[in-house]
C-alpha cells in the first residue's frame, strides 16, 4: 500500500514530537540530578505516633559551619519586629506573640530554628540548597513581610494547629532579606506536625509558596517535597519481614544473616536516600506504649544518621553545607514530646540529652532565654 503525504506528515508529526518529548526527558533529568547534587547537607526529621496518643517529632542538624546552637525559651506576649526585605532589623511585620515555646536557635540569634510551643506545634526548618527562593516585596508589603529564618519564629509564637498555619501564611509576605552570617536568605523549607497528629511541609520555590499535607511525616532536604513521595513508590518492594529461603530442587538458597527484607534500602546520604530510610525505620516500629518510649525510638533512628567527619566533605563556594570548606558533621540532634511538651538535644560533644519542660520553664518572662549546651559529658566509671 503507498504511503500517503498526508501519512508521512503525520509519521513526521509523531517523530517530531517523540523527539521533543525525548529532550523534555532529558532535561528534567538533567534538572534531577542538579537537584541532587548539593542535596549533602543533611537534616533528617520525622514524626512517630504512640499507642497513650502522644506524638513525637525528631530531627538532626547537620551544617558545614558551625551554627553555633542554643537552647532557647521563648515566652509568651513578646512583641516582635521582624527584618526587612533589604535586611533591615525590625523593619517588617510586627506582632505579639500568643504562645510561649522552646527549642533550638542558631547563630546567636533568638530565633527558633527548631522546637515545640505550649500548643503542640513543633518542627524545625531544614536546608533547601538549590531549590528555595522566596517572594518579592514591594516597597508597601514591608511591613507585612518576615525573613525566611524568622518564620518557624513566627509560627510557633502565634499559632496551635497546622490548619492555623496553613490558613494564614499566605496572608503574609517572606522575603528574601539576608542574613548577616551567610550574606544572603538562608535556603531552608519547614516541616511542621501539631498535636493531632496533622504535618505540613512548607516551601518557598521560584518565589511561590507551596503546602503540602505530610502523611508519611519525614522530611528531608533537597528536591522538593513532591519528589520524595513518588521516589518512594522505587521502593516498595522493601519489607522488614524476613522472606523465605529459596528452593530449586535440592538447593536451599538462605540469606546470610537477618536484614534481607530491608535489602537495598539507600545506605548513602544524600537526601532522598535518608528520606527512604526514615520513612521504613518509623513504618517498620513496634508498637509503642507511651511518649516515652516514642522518644527513646526516635532517639534510636536519629542515631542511624549520624554523620562522622570525613564522610562528607564540603567546598568552598559550594550550595550544600553554608558554602565552606570543611566536613560536614551531625552537629546536634533533638527529639520533641508534642503532647508533654518536653524538648531533648544532644550535640556532637555531648550525647547526653539536655531536656526543657514547658511545664518548668518561665513562659511569662519578659525576654527570650538562651542556655548554652556547652556542659560536659558525663561518664560514668564503673572499674570499681
Amino acid at each position: 500500500m503507498p504511503i500517503t503525504t498526508a501519512t508521512t506528515t503525520s509519521a513526521s508529526a509523531a517523530c517530531r514530537r517523540r523527539a521533543r518529548l525525548a529532550r523534555r526527558i532529558g532535561a528534567l533529568a538533567a534538572a534531577a540530578l542538579a537537584l541532587l547534587a548539593p542535596a549533602a547537607q543533611a537534616c533528617t526529621s520525622f514524626l512517630i505516633r504512640a499507642q497513650d496518643g502522644g506524638l513525637v517529632y525528631g530531627r538532626t542538624l547537620e551544617f558545614g559551619r558551625s551554627l553555633r546552637s542554643q537552647l532557647i525559651v521563648i515566652p509568651r506576649k513578646l512583641t516582635y519586629a521582624a527584618t526587612g526585605p533589604d535586611g533591615t532589623p525590625g523593619a517588617g511585620l510586627t506582632w505579639t506573640g500568643k504562645y510561649g515555646a522552646i527549642g533550638a536557635n542558631g547563630l546567636g540569634m533568638k530565633i527558633l530554628v527548631d522546637g515545640v510551643n505550649e500548643k503542640g506545634l513543633g518542627g524545625g526548618m531544614l536546608y533547601l540548597p538549590g531549590l528555595a527562593h522566596y517572594q518579592d516585596v514591594a516597597p508597601g508589603e514591608a511591613k507585612n513581610s518576615i525573613a525566611a529564618f524568622e518564620l518557624l519564629s513566627w509560627m510557633l509564637t502565634n499559632f496551635a494547629t497546622v490548619d492555623e498555619v496553613r490558613a494564614a501564611l499566605p496572608g503574609i509576605r517572606v522575603s528574601n532579606a539576608p542574613q548577616v552570617d551567610f550574606g544572603t536568605a538562608p535556603p531552608l523549607h519547614v516541616t511542621l506536625h501539631d498535636a493531632g497528629g496533622n504535618s505540613l511541609v512548607v516551601e518557598y520555590v521560584g518565589g511561590q509558596l507551596a503546602m503540602y499535607d505530610n502523611p508519611t511525616g519525614v522530611m528531608t532536604n533537597a528536591p522538593a517535597f513532591p519528589f520524595h513521595l513518588a521516589n518512594l513508590g522505587q521502593y516498595g518492594n522493601l519489607s522488614a519481614v524476613e522472606p523465605p529461603p529459596r528452593k530449586i530442587g535440592d538447593l536451599v538458597i538462605a540469606q546470610p544473616s537477618t536484614g534481607a527484607g530491608l535489602h537495598g534500602i539507600p545506605g548513602d546520604f544524600l537526601s532522598p536516600s535518608r528520606f527512604v530510610r526514615a520513612f521504613f525505620y518509623v513504618q517498620n516500629l513496634p508498637p509503642l506504649p507511651t511518649s516515652l518510649d516514642a522518644m527513646k525510638a526516635a532517639r534510636h533512628i536519629l542515631n542511624n544518621f549520624d554523620i562522622p567527619p570525613g564522610a562528607v566533605v564540603t567546598t568552598a563556594g559550594g550550595t550544600a553545607g553554608g558554602g565552606v570548606a570543611g566536613f560536614e558533621t551531625t552537629e546536634w540532634s533533638a527529639v520533641a514530646d508534642l503532647k508533654n511538651g518536653v524538648y531533648a538535644l544532644w550535640n556532637y560533644d555531648n550525647p547526653t540529652p539536655r531536656t526543657l519542660d514547658l511545664h518548668a520553664v518561665d513562659l511569662d518572662a519578659a525576654e527570650a532565654r538562651l542556655i548554652p549546651i556547652d556542659q560536659k559529658p558525663e561518664v560514668i566509671d564503673l572499674s570499681r
